[in-house]
This record gives structure tokens, C-alpha cells and sequence, in this order.
């Protein structure tokens, strides 16, 4: 196996093997000299998880293109929080390979130099500072490797600022710039903690269940924020709502088992017969 990079040469001139299969996305221009030379940013191969005999994820192989946008769905128990939690250092697998780009061995890396490296996730639940202004929370987050009150004390560059501006309009939240993250509905602390993922540049964005209890405006608007994200960055989002998933999907993954089960339009899943089998239903 080889050693993971060193934080300086994260962006290092290692090479991997070719991939069996060519990923989805090629074509994209990549950010901050991430290597993706073969068109994937993210390849997980015959990766197995197991807890206390239960085998959370079996042989799971699944690659991820370059701006792609790609949804995973599948059962309560699938594997996708565990395929999540391997991605962004919080779990180790038994075995296989994971990584991002062409040299970041994510299997050697720890949670923070995962997300350093370009790795964002956002959970099913928002996490915002809710005593602190929309605008904080995102200023907070552009500066991870300080505390919360140095961070908030320290001043803000034109850069910066810009930066914030241009992401407060993007997630639709710039009038209320000043307003406490307490005060705002669930959908918008959604939007808030994808804004607070944003600033950070990440390359790829894991979101878990973004549109559950959103109301049916804040679902579309989402599906239109998620579809101007890419080919900037790719987007992997799990999620059980099938007809927000199939608004922004082009290709789909099915999980069973902690295995893929299927792959490929929504239309060729929704009507494979082991997918309707275990998880449509008829």
C-alpha cells in the first residue's frame, strides 16, 4: 500500500493504477491542482466495513467523475452513511481502496487533512451557530483553523468578503446576512450549512438527505442550487425522495447490502427488477 501524502505534497506526482472503468465527468477542469488525470475524483474499490460481525459495506466498488452529480439511494441499512463515513476519515475500512483524485489515499488520512484536502459533507440534520448572524456563520467557516471568537475577531480580507458576498447570493440568503442562524426556517439553516461548505471550496460535496422537511419551494430552489454547482464540484447526495432525485440526477447508484446493486439512469433503476425488489417496491 502506498503512504499517504504528506499535507505539503497532498497535491503530489504519484500515480494510480488505470481504473477498470472510466468515471463519469471527464472533462472538467479541477480546482487547487487536484489530480485527476483519469476524469475521477473519487474511486472506492472492493471496500468492506464490518461492526461486531454485521458487514456494513461488501466489496463495495464505486467511482465518481469529475463534476458529476451522482445520487445514491437504497434502504434503511444499505451502506451509505458507512460509504460516507470511509470517505471522510470517521470510519476505516477493513480492506480496499478509497481515493481522491489520483493520490490522496483517503484510507491514510485523518479527518481534518480529508477535508483540507477538498472533501465537504453536510449531514441530514443542519449544524449552524444559531446565536451567531448568517454572515459569521459563513465567516467562521472560511477560517477553520482558528477558534470561534479569534476567527470572529480577526479581520476579513476583500477577498474574503467577496467570497462570503458571492456565496450568501448564491445559497439566497444575502438579505439576511445579519439575521441570527437561530431565526432561520429548517430550509434555510440548509442552505446556511451548504453556504458554510462553499466557502471552503470543496471539490467534492457529500450531502445526506438535503431536502427532508423542506418545503416543496425550497426543494425545487435546491435542485436548481445543486444542478449551478457542477462541473465546478462534484456532488454525491444520498437521498430518498425520488422525484427530487430525479430532478437532478443523470446517473443514479442503488446500495443494498453494503454492495452496489445497480447503476445508471433513473429511468434503467427504477425499472430493474432487483431494485423494485428490495427498494421501490411495486
Amino acid at each position: 500500500m502506498r503512504a499517504a501524502p504528506i499535507p505539503e505534497a497532498m497535491l503530489g506526482h504519484a500515480s494510480k493504477p488505470d481504473h477498470d472503468r472510466d468515471a463519469i465527468g471527464l472533462g472538467s477542469a479541477s480546482g487547487k491542482g487536484l489530480d485527476v488525470r483519469h476524469g475521477t475524483i473519487l474511486t472506492l474499490e472492493d471496500i468492506n466495513v464490518s461492526f461486531d460481525g454485521f458487514k456494513a459495506l461488501n466489496h463495495l466498488t464505486l467511482y465518481i467523475g469529475l463534476g458529476e452529480l451522482r445520487c445514491i439511494i437504497g434502504p434503511n441499512g444499505a451502506g451509505k452513511t458507512t460509504m460516507m463515513d470511509v470517505i471522510t476519515g470517521k470510519t476505516r475500512p477493513d480492506n480496499g481502496v478509497a481515493y481522491f483524485g489520483e493520490t490522496f489515499d483517503l484510507t491514510q488520512m485523518s479527518e481534518v487533512q480529508i477535508a483540507q484536502a477538498g472533501i465537504g459533507r453536510k449531514f441530514q440534520k443542519p449544524t449552524v451557530f444559531e446565536a451567531l448572524t448568517v454572515f459569521e456563520n459563513l465567516e467562521l467557516a472560511l477560517k477553520t483553523d482558528k477558534s470561534v471568537w479569534a476567527s470572529l475577531r480577526a479581520r476579513l480580507s476583500g477577498t474574503q468578503k467577496d467570497r462570503i458576498d458571492e456565496v450568501l447570493q448564491t445559497i439566497r440568503l444575502d438579505s439576511s446576512r445579519q439575521r441570527p442562524a437561530g431565526l432561520l426556517s429548517h430550509g434555510q439553516k440548509q442552505f446556511l450549512e451548504i453556504g458554510m461548505l462553499l466557502v471552503q471550496d470543496p471539490q467534492l460535496l457529500l450531502l445526506d438527505e438535503p431536502v427532508a422537511g423542506m418545503t416543496d419551494a425550497e426543494t425545487e430552489f435546491t435542485a436548481e442550487l445543486f444542478k449551478s454547482l457542477v462541473p465546478k464540484h462534484s456532488l454525491m447526495v444520498v437521498e430518498h425522495d425520488m422525484g427530487f432525485v430525479g430532478s437532478i440526477a443523470d446517473h443514479v447508484t442503488v446500495l443494498h447490502q453494503g454492495s452496489v446493486l445497480a447503476e445508471g439512469s433513473l429511468e434503467q433503476v427504477q425499472n430493474d427488477e432487483r431494485v423494485i425488489e428490495v427498494y421501490l417496491g411495486r
